[in-house]
């Protein structure tokens, strides 16, 4: 080995600076600032290559992260770039917005070794960011056009990033979403701080410039009926999320003041978008609030409270602090900015005076593990108490609420309401109607960013398998490089894959 094998030795891990939190809770920018180009490459440097990349396999869409790290490390800016694009659409967005505590940097071996993980994400975030200002732009100079349509509903992360693939395949992409503007939960459910709405535009450009087409403000089965979609294009994709909150079934959820958190989190964004004040009932200016849930949602909640001017905020969750679902960065962020978190609180009521809220009653609990893998709460008799609210967000997550059209065109559904795809007989992602593929949120639940992108990835490779099939002339169909797909394409699916 060589000493530049142990440069993690000399170089410890650093992530860029973060604006000051007496200043980041004033307004709604990005909270971390960007590395500058020598940060980038000395962060990479510190990676190890330890050839059984577990970074790689942690990662939901399976990054080549020890390769493009190389890249960066090297100045190689836009192989970097193309080389993060081969697996996922959307890096800029998932470097920003990914749980890499939890996937990539908790799996990286220097994490297991104490000397703190390779940066991952803002490596990912910064090559993204600066290759797309130096004029980098995925080359499509060798695909083909094959003249096979394909229907996008949801302008999301599975419905961009199927878009995406769809196009190097040379395939026309029409996205529809009944928003205003693209990226779905990525505009309009995650806070600026967290990903700044520049961001996504940027990203809807370069999917422009690809030939992918918008059709916003259009929602299907109200603007165009669905059937439209299935005589006009060869397959439909739809990514339209999970939008339905979960209902905490609480006594009192229909006081005034109590907000369930994404119809909160829309409003926020939309008057930020239009640069308005708040609305009356989102007004939390000198209100004590709490945030019912410990997931990022809840997180998304807490800090956004305290940038509407809130006196407190307090965040209840039924388990214990290591229990909770949301990425360990953003309970940070949220304990820095003045979020006070109660632990092993089970919300049972709340509790109003003149239609209003005032209070959540909670109740202490304690964890019991009856040995299915993961202890769950039990309320501890007689341990009630009442904590002063103003205003209650509920964030208890979301479930999908797939379109009514799908059982009238045979699309499956479970009995959670989630469209059933792929399975013994079909390709990955392809519904029961054969034409129609799904995936993201509508498909698994509330989910991760990065395992919608996955699921949009996934599903355009299946089309384009389906679309060849059926193709009389094979080589109508082609693949990125512009080389003929044919029936070993057809047939191998991490040919497929291999966009």
């Amino acid at each position: 080995m060589s000493a530049k094998d142990f440069r993690f030795l000399d170089i410890p891990r650093q992530t860029p600076r973060t604006v000051p939190v007496a200043v980041r809770v004033l307004g709604y920018g990005e909270i971390s600032g960007d590395f500058a180009p020598t940060e980038a490459a000395s962060q990479s440097e510190r990676c190890i290559d330890c050839g059984n990349p577990y970074c790689e396999h942690a990662c939901p869409v399976h990054n080549y992260i020890p390769n493009w790290l190389k890249l960066v490390q090297d100045g190689r800016l836009f192989e970097a770039a193309t080389l993060m694009h081969e697996t996922n659409p959307l890096p800029e967005i998932c470097g920003r917005v990914c749980p890499q505590d939890r996937l990539c940097e908790g799996a990286c071996t220097l994490e297991q070794g104490d000397f703190g993980a390779v940066t991952i994400g803002s490596v990912e975030r910064w090559a993204t960011d600066e290759a797309i200002r130096q004029g980098w732009r995925p080359d499509l100079s060798r695909v083909r056009e094959t003249g096979v349509r394909v229907a996008v509903i949801g302008a999301g992360p599975a419905g961009l990033a199927c878009a995406d693939r769809l196009r190097l395949a040379g395939i026309g992409a029409d996205v529809f979403d009944r928003q205003h503007e693209i990226g779905g939960l990525l505009t309009f459910g995650i806070p600026p701080f967290k990903l700044d709405k520049s961001v996504v535009r940027t990203r809807r450009m370069v999917l422009e410039g690809m030939g992918v087409r918008f059709h916003l403000g259009v929602e299907i089965g109200r603007d165009i009926e669905f059937d439209e979609l299935l005589a006009d294009y060869d397959a439909v994709f739809v990514g339209t999320g999970a939008y339905t909150f979960v209902d905490g079934q609480l006594d009192g959820r229909d006081l005034r003041g109590v907000h369930d958190a994404l119809p909160f989190l829309i409003a926020n964004t939309e008057r930020l978008l239009h640069d308005e004040m708040p609305a009356p009932e989102y007004d939390l200016a000198g209100k004590h609030v709490v945030v019912l849930g410990g997931g990022d949602t809840g997180m998304d909640c807490n800090r956004t409270a305290i940038r509407l001017g809130a006196a407190s905020v307090t965040c209840v969750y039924r388990r214990d602090e290591p229990s909770m679902p949301g990425s360990r960065r953003e309970v940070g962020y949220s304990r820095e900015e003045g979020v006070r978190f109660l632990f092993q609180r089970q919300p049972i009521a709340l509790v109003g005076e003149e239609g209003k809220v005032s209070a959540v009653r909670v109740v202490e609990t304690q964890l019991v593990d009856d040995g299915d893998g993961r202890p769950h709460p039990r309320n501890v008799e007689g341990s009630e108490t009442d904590l002063r609210a103003d205003v209650v967000i509920q964030a208890f997550g979301f479930q999908p609420s797939p379109p009514d059209w799908c059982d009238a065109f045979g699309i499956e559904r479970d009995r959670s309401g989630r469209i059933v795809a792929g399975g013994e007989g079909r390709l990955p992602l392809q519904t029961s109607n054969p034409r129609v593929f799904a995936g993201g949120d509508n498909v698994r639940g509330a989910d991760l960013v990065v395992r919608a992108v996955y699921d949009g990835r996934e599903a355009a490779a299946s089309i384009v398998r389906m679309l060849a099939a059926k193709k009389t002339e094979a080589k109508a169909l082609r693949g990125p490089l512009g080389d003929p797909v044919g029936a070993d394409f057809v047939g191998d699916p991490a040919a497929a894959g291999q966009f």
